[in-house]
């Protein structure tokens, strides 16, 4: 979900910084258009980190009648959000 809010932010900036040419005197679009395409590589980058970050975890089974312990490793491949 942050990967594509970072794209449309970034869409809404370009907008506003090459396509938008309207003046107005209490507000530089321009300004505004390279906060907001700052601001969604900014959120792109970290939906990327977040995607490709991977947690381990451990499932320990044991079992008491015949004393033997099992452990089991998988990866948890969640986006951790």
């Amino acid at each position: 979900m942050s990967i594509g809010a970072g794209i449309v932010l970034f869409a809404i900036g370009a907008i506003l910084v090459w396509a938008v040419n309207v003046d107005l005197g209490w507000l530089n679009l321009d300004m505004v258009g390279y906060i907001l395409m700052v601001a969604g590589a900014v959120v792109f980058i970290m939906g990327l980190i977040l995607m490709f970050r991977r947690r381990r975890t451990d499932t320990i089974t044991r079992t008491d009648i015949d004393g033997t312990h099992r452990v089991t490793r998988a990866p948890d491949d969640t986006a951790g959000l």
